[in-house]
């Protein structure tokens, strides 16, 4: 009694512990400012976006200003293949926990079966004695008693019977070591990565079109310098045509002017392509076929431009917000729990099992109470000897807890390093768009002088054209710069974690 006693006094405490190691979320080093910003960078940007302090925007996408951009980032995230595959993903992941989460409750299931048989008198019926007070009843041992199987006389073919029964049958394993529960921590963690995972993807997927949507009006920015820079061209070379008939102008200027025309042209097929090809790209991050934003994107806009002040929270925060991050903890807390689940598997697993059935050789005797059967008690299973199989599985489980280990931290250094790239290159990419327009005033000035003296007789052809080509090369650099503050932009962005919280709230749909 006092045995029975302090077996169930120290089920509750054994149910209570689990072995293995539990998990601590790791603490991440963060510097303590994002960036330095160097004294004489303010001087050189005359309208500069600047980073500040203050909490990431969640709709990040929204401070550019373009209602488009907003349409197609929340399209995106709606209906991107990549965002319902992961979606699909998370919602396997959580099957996978309540499958997970089952094996912690007592399993029950319910049975019913018809069989005829025959039985052969040569097989283990020609072992059972022929006592019994039945003759017709003795060949299973029964004696006569209900549920015997019938036989002409012992050591003769049995007749074939039927054989009718239901029932149920349950059993339980007593977790007292804790695996179960790591599993379902394991299952837990695992679903909390595909959580951030889908984060990921959405912030992926927005930054993505947003890129692609600044560089659609950035080359249709291009190719409408490149238009107009065609007129120009084609209207010098009118010009020498003009000159050349009064004889103040060569056939070479004429060749010239009409060469250039000819090349800044050639430069336009290019263009439409790539415009072509961006709106295709877009359309397949909203899942859609080639062509069908065409009629929405084709008309070109300007070009948006970056916000004034640019929030970039704090770096110990980066952790929490970088979904990658939180997903490499996930994983690290997955793998942590496995092995626990690993060492469990070296302890005694204790079952608790247990059947009640009906069984009679007529059906119309499955009612009856003397057609019972049951059955019930523990099982005890224990590990002696599997050719270290235990053992190489809980190295490995250590291995991969360890691998996941340095993948977190590799995540963590790469995240730092991808938000100090983004600054660098967002304020050194403002820097060159200013020193780039600032050369634009200047060409611009020099081809209306070197046309002006060419129109006087003054000079030659030559400066005028120079001068086209200088102007050209600089507006074409100036609006490549745009463009990349924009996506720099939304790189940095990116690279802060913002867009969509970590609540997992569906989007809503943006059409």
């Amino acid at each position: 009694m006092r045995l029975k006693r302090g077996v169930v006094l120290a089920l509750p405490l054994l149910a209570s512990c689990a072995v293995g190691p539990n998990f601590a979320p790791p603490k991440a080093d963060s510097p303590a400012t994002w960036f330095r910003v160097p004294a004489s960078s303010a001087a050189v940007v005359a309208v500069p976006s600047v980073p500040s302090d203050g909490a990431v925007e969640k709709l990040w996408w929204e401070s550019f200003g373009d209602p488009e951009l907003t349409r197609l980032v929340l399209r995106a995230a709606a209906d991107s293949p990549d965002v319902l595959i992961a979606s699909e993903r998370l919602a396997q992941s959580r099957a996978q926990l309540g499958v997970a989460e089952a094996d912690a409750y007592p399993q029950l299931n319910g049975s019913a079966s018809y069989t005829r048989e025959y039985l052969s008198p040569d097989g283990v019926v020609s072992l059972v004695s022929g006592s019994g007070t039945d003759p017709a009843t003795q060949a299973n041992g029964l004696g006569g008693r209900q549920g015997g199987v019938p036989t002409a006389s012992v050591g003769s073919a049995i007749p074939p019977f039927n054989l009718f029964q239901y029932g149920f049958d349950a059993s339980w394993e007593l977790d007292l070591w804790g695996r179960v529960r790591r599993l379902t921590e394991n299952a837990r963690a695992g679903l909390e990565a595909k959580k951030q995972a889908r984060r990921d993807m959405l912030l992926s997927t927005t930054a993505e079109v947003a890129r692609d949507y600044l560089q659609l009006r950035g080359a249709q920015e291009t190719l409408r310098i490149t238009r107009e820079s065609l007129e120009s061209f084609e209207g010098t070379a009118r010009l020498t045509v003009s000159l050349s008939s009064a004889g103040l102008s060569t056939e070479l200027d004429v060749a010239n002017a009409r060469a250039q025309a000819e090349a800044t042209a050639a430069d336009i097929p290019p263009l439409e392509q790539k415009q072509a090809q961006l709106i295709n790209a877009i359309g397949l991050l909203l899942g859609e076929y080639p062509g069908a934003l065409t009629a929405e994107l084709a008309t070109p806009t300007p070009l948006p431009s970056a916000p004034p002040r640019v929030p970039v929270g704090l770096p110990s925060e980066l952790a929490r917000r970088r979904p990658d991050i939180r997903e490499a903890e996930a994983q690290l807390h997955a793998a942590t729990a496995s092995i626990g689940a690993a060492k469990a598997d070296f302890f005694p697993k204790i079952t608790l099992s247990g059947s009640v059935a009906i069984q009679a050789l007529e059906f119309n005797e499955l009612g009856s109470w003397a057609a019972r059967s049951y059955g019930f008690g523990p099982s005890l299973t224990i590990p002696i000897f599997d050719g270290r199989r235990l053992r190489g599985t809980l190295e490995l489980r250590k291995a991969q807890q360890r691998e996941a280990a340095v993948t977190y931290r590799k995540t963590v250094l790469g995240a730092f390093r991808d938000v100090d790239d983004a600054l660098t290159g967002f304020a050194a990419e403002q820097r060159r768009r200013d020193l780039v327009a600032a050369s634009v005033t200047s060409s611009r000035r020099a081809l209306e002088l070197a046309t002006l003296r060419y129109r006087e007789g003054l000079s030659n052809y030559l400066e005028v054209l120079t001068a086209q080509r200088t102007l050209l090369q600089n507006q074409l650099q100036l609006a490549d710069s745009t463009q990349t503050v924009t996506t720099n932009l939304v790189a940095l962005y990116k690279a802060l974690g913002g867009g969509w919280d970590s609540s997992d709230a569906e989007p809503k749909k943006g059409r």
